[in-house]
């Protein structure tokens, strides 16, 4: 039996900007309001959190999901 291995991307179904972090609610099993709500107030809360820049950087890693379904493992 072969074990499924969830992967990260982007959501192109719960995104605001780049959906960098409906992706990461699509792959924890979470609200992505919440995620978004955490994403800010440790961005604006922490000065050793650059939230913009590892967004930014999330924005050019994390691959897109191109049809908004999850996808399974090869």
């Amino acid at each position: 039996m072969a074990r499924q291995i969830k992967r990260l991307y982007r959501s192109s179904r719960n995104r605001m900007i780049a959906g960098i972090c409906g992706g990461i609610a699509e792959y924890t099993g979470w609200d992505p309001t919440v995620i978004r709500l955490a994403y800010v107030l440790v961005s604006v809360f922490s000065a050793a959190f650059p939230g913009a820049l590892v967004y930014i950087i999330a924005w050019i890693i994390i691959p897109r999901d191109f049809d908004g379904t999850p996808r399974e493992a090869d």
